[in-house]
């Protein structure tokens, strides 16, 4: 199998691409250092591509190696032919490896093994003749054996039809048609097992669709359905089609004696043997795209939450609301830093409202708070009643929003929490993690697992290693985007810098905090553990302000300094003039790109970079992204009428649709045919998580809490 042709296919990018990329992976590179300072290697691949080909490389690998212990099994058996090597080395996929290896593969006691322990073999290789011309019975005598325990001719006919059945089963060719009629013909069936029962199954009481047909999300639902023990799943396949393509493989002679019986072998090997091992499989692999499919959306719209713009430069007050053990507030400066927390009671059942009000004024005037963070949880509603009315009782100009703060309150009671701030507790650590998402998202959110950011669907019940992997994937990619100022960043964002490892994390903040501020990126080499490799992986993507080199402060890689600066003295700049904000307009000085690459001895696109990042320094791909809405009043859920036409913030992609916050609490649905009017097969063709879009009121279910939305007006 040749793997660089494969993945040239697949991914559409040509031999060399994937050569160079497999052995820059080879050696030990990330993917976001591949991505951003090796664009002139691998002909510009962007992360995406290189994640694919990173992916499918390792699963070829381990193909590969699985044919080489299967090779190597059935040749210890000394059953290896040429044909069946071939066809070994020629499979795509493990499944077909596994089913070419079923025949050989070292099995527990069957029906089929002790038959053969009875000598029933020969028998069985007589009636696949299909030249028998004595009847059945009268030839089976032949093989009762006391000694064997065979002691009816009718014993010795069950046992070779168990043989062959087995026999019938372990051919690969039959696997395959078999997997691939039930695929496309079979049928995905659920039932309820009690009709009477409410859940949010019941749209899967009575459901069946066709299997090629089965979207991820409703296979997701009824997996979950299943596993509650609230349906009964099956998959019904095309018997007919499958029992007659076997009887054709296996009756070859039209003989009186042998065809019955080897109908009866064929429904027996079908029905015990074949058909309950392909529904697992077809099932097992309609749940892994159906997972990869929700992977891939999760990343989506993480990726999305993880680049919110920044609010900078104001002070906010974070308000974790609760009923009963009061709402948590927690001030918190421009830079990140808490100043005052405080637990105020305006809710059930204390309903202390004006003396909250007092203490929230209070705090508004002695620091300058201008925006209040308020998390999406219990009592939300509530405060935010409250929050709307002291604005309009006071002269500052303040703002609030409504933060989702999925994965907040698990952040607050982790070890990382807990060594932040050692003396508040969960509640307290919850409202400035609620602050501090709005200051900065990509540097708060990177403390909680991703898995546990709410922007997903049915993440709980997929493989987590696979989830997680693809997850932390996303992160490392947001934060590399992005880049980290060594000076400030926390260890929990460190460590998703390209090269730096948890440990190694930890190690810079020791140094920091040793040493004080970094110099320069070079000093990153007296940081214990971290060596020339993790240096050349990571040196790029961190950021010194006001530091020794004023390139330091770029993503100007140190490897591409001495080009740098060689370009600032060709143009007649100085490297210092990069901390009046950049210098805008070099690129229009550069007649010619590639002669001047030639001469400074960098790549024509590692040349484009460095102008770019010349002309405006450390630039934030965030602030391309909409800027969250912030407001001063607030709307109930009943005072939305149909025909009415919002501004909202895009929470949640899924399959089906987009959830829209509209600011009242409860975010509105806009199905995928409502999103847009040309055809879309996902809504994520169309809307990202973080997006503000305009949307109509289509109808308002109080009752239900559930209100419908169109983006089609």
């Amino acid at each position: 199998m040749d793997i660089i042709k494969i993945l040239q296919e697949e991914l559409s990018i040509s031999k060399n691409q994937v050569e160079e990329t497999i052995r820059l992976i080879d050696e030990g590179n990330t993917i976001p250092f591949i991505a951003r300072y090796r664009k002139e290697v691998t002909g510009s691949l962007n992360d995406e591509v290189l994640r694919n080909l990173d992916e499918r490389l390792r699963y070829l690998r381990n193909l590969e190696e699985r044919k080489q212990q299967v090779l190597s099994s059935i040749r210890e058996q000394d059953k290896l032919t040429t044909e069946l090597e071939k066809k070994i080395l020629e499979a795509q996929t493990l499944v077909a490896v596994e089913d070419l290896y079923r025949p050989y593969k070292q099995k527990r006691r069957t029906r089929a093994t002790i038959a053969k322990e009875k000598g029933l073999e020969p028998f069985a290789d007589l009636i696949v003749l299909q030249m028998m011309k004595t009847p059945l019975l009268e030839a089976a005598s032949d093989y009762i054996s006391d000694e064997k325990g065979v002691t009816t001719a009718q014993e010795a006919v069950d046992g070779a039809k168990d043989i062959l059945a087995e026999r019938i089963s372990d051919q690969a060719e039959y696997r395959t048609y078999i997997r691939n009629a039930t695929m496309n013909q079979g049928i995905l069936l659920s039932t309820a097992k009690n009709e009477q029962a409410e859940s949010v199954y019941e749209m899967y009481y009575n459901y069946e669709e066709p299997l090629k047909k089965a979207a991820a999300h409703r296979i997701l639902a009824i997996n979950r359905g299943e596993k509650e023990k609230v349906l009964t799943v099956k998959v019904l396949a095309p018997e007919e089609v499958i029992l007659r393509y076997l009887e054709k493989q296996v009756i070859t002679r039209d003989n009186p004696i042998t065809s019955p019986i080897l109908k009866e072998v064929v429904m027996d090997s079908y029905d015990r043997l074949i058909a309950p091992a392909i529904e697992r499989e077809v099932r097992n692999d309609l749940t892994e795209q159906a997972e990869n499919g929700a992977i891939r959306v999760f990343g989506k719209n993480l990726e999305q939450l993880l680049m919110q713009p920044p609010i900078v430069g104001r002070v906010v007050l974070g308000w974790d609301p609760a009923f009963r053990t009061g709402c948590k507030l927690a001030v918190v400066d421009e830079t990140g830093k808490v100043l005052d927390t405080v637990v105020i009671y305006p809710t059930a059942p204390q309903n202390k409202v004006e003396e909250a009000k007092t203490v929230v004024k209070k705090l508004i005037k002695k620091y300058g708070i201008s925006l209040i963070s308020v998390g999406n949880g219990t009592a939300s509603r509530e405060s935010e009643a409250i929050i709307v009315e002291l604005l309009k009782e006071i002269p500052e100009p303040v703002q609030y929003i409504i933060v989702n703060e999925a994965g907040a309150s698990v952040y607050s009671a982790s070890k990382l929490a807990t060594e932040e701030f050692p003396n508040f507790d969960v509640g307290q650590r919850s409202a400035a993690s609620i602050a501090r998402r709005l200051q900065d998202p990509l540097a708060e959110l990177v403390k909680i697992d991703p898995q546990s950011i709410g922007v997903g669907q049915y993440q709980h019940d997929m493989n987590q290693k696979h989830l997680s992997e693809a997850l932390q994937g996303v992160v490392e990619d947001s934060v590399n985007k992005v880049g980290v100022d060594l000076n400030t960043a926390s260890a929990s964002l460190l460590e998703y810098i390209s090269g730096i490892s948890k440990p190694i994390a930890k190690n810079i903040v020791i140094y920091r905090e040793e040493n004080g501020a970094f110099g320069s990126r070079s000093q990153l080499l007296k940081v214990a553990k971290l060596g020339p490799k993790a240096y050349e992986q990571c040196a790029g993507f961190m950021r010194i302000q006001g530091g020794k080199n004023p390139l330091d402060l770029t993503s100007v890689h140190p490897e591409s300094y001495d080009a740098a600066k060689k370009l600032l003295k060709k143009l007649g700049y100085e490297a210092k003039e990069l901390m009046n904000g950049g210098l805008n307009g070099i690129s229009k000085k550069i007649l010619n790109y590639k002669e001047l690459a030639e001469e400074l001895e960098v790549g024509e696109i590692t040349l484009r970079d460095i102008v770019k990042e010349l002309e405006k320094p450390a630039r934030d791909p965030r602030d391309e992204m909409p800027k969250p809405i912030l407001r001063t009043d607030v709307m109930d859920m009943k005072d939305l009428q149909p025909g009415m036409v919002l501004k909202g913030t895009v929470r949640n992609v899924i399959d089906f649709g987009a959830f829209v916050d509209i600011g009242v609490h409860q975010d509105g649905l806009v199905h995928i045919s409502q999103i847009s009017d040309k055809f879309i097969k996902h809504p994520l063709e169309a809307v990202s998580v973080g997006d503000i879009v305009e949307v109509k009121v289509i109808s308002v279910d109080l009752p239900k809490k559930r209100i419908a939305l169109t983006m089609k007006f």
